[in-house]
């Protein structure tokens, strides 16, 4: 039975042998790549969100921000340069200010935070996308006794905090109690006095963040990161649906 190998350029041995010199095949970069995307825990649906796919056309053109005083559509290309100009600048400077990304639910937060970490896991980086709800659930689970086998608070608190480049996604509106906002303002805090860079995102309005957050955590927050705001009509979900019929 003849051998099925998932690089025919090396076989699987990570090497090419080019004018009789031995060099790394190029499956080596891309099997670390792929180790980096894993180990960045974004979702699979979003492992191909691209600056690209980032479309303009679902923000309006006529609608106003009255806090920008600019039309949504304006206030997208805005952010959307901003996100392409973060994963630049990182390249080069990885202790660059990170990124708030505000607005309503379905307003492309999410989608423009996983193109910023897919452009940079393609270049190697190392960074976490973390959902916050989901990173509270595991945190409590830790807590019950009979499961064993789970990663310890701690680790988890670690990981956050010192990962190079951290995603904290949905940062909403939900019940914030003070054990909540301890272990946000635990990660915030470590990130910014070590200038590791931040990028947010949230439905919660930044003149409203102290409301749920607490003072100290909106005003680290404010420190490190600069502030961006996507409006939508319609939910961009609703609206792709909507589309395809």
């Amino acid at each position: 039975m003849a051998l099925t190998y998932l690089c025919n350029k090396c076989a699987d041995r990570g090497l090419v042998i080019h004018d009789g010199v031995a060099m790394p095949c190029t499956c080596v970069k891309q099997r670390t790549i792929n180790n980096k995307i894993k180990a960045a825990q974004i979702p699979p649906m979003m492992t191909n969100f691209t600056f690209n796919r980032f479309n303009l056309e679902f923000y309006s053109r006529t609608q106003i921000d009255p806090v920008k005083n600019t039309s949504h559509c304006n206030a997208a290309a805005v952010t959307l340069k901003a996100a392409r100009d973060f994963a630049k600048n990182y390249l080069d400077n990885p202790h660059t200010d990170g990124l708030l990304l505000t607005g309503p639910v379905g307003s492309g937060k999410t989608f423009l935070a996983c193109c910023i970490a897919n452009a940079l896991l393609a270049q190697g980086k190392t960074l976490l996308f973390i959902v916050v709800p989901d990173l509270l659930d595991q945190i409590k689970a830790t807590y019950d006794a009979k499961n064993q086998n789970a990663v310890t608070e701690s680790e988890l608190l670690d990981t956050a905090r010192e990962v190079p480049l951290l995603i904290l996604d949905d940062l909403g509106a939900h019940n914030y109690t003070d054990w909540t906002r301890n272990k946000i303002f635990s990660i915030i805090n470590h990130r910014l006095n070590y200038l590791l860079p931040t990028i947010i995102t949230t439905n919660i309005n930044l003149e409203d963040l102290e409301q749920f957050l607490g003072e100290r955590t909106t005003s680290r927050i404010i420190q490190m990161c600069r502030p961006y705001r996507l409006l939508v009509d319609v939910d961009i979900r609703v609206q792709m649906i909507s589309q395809s019929r």
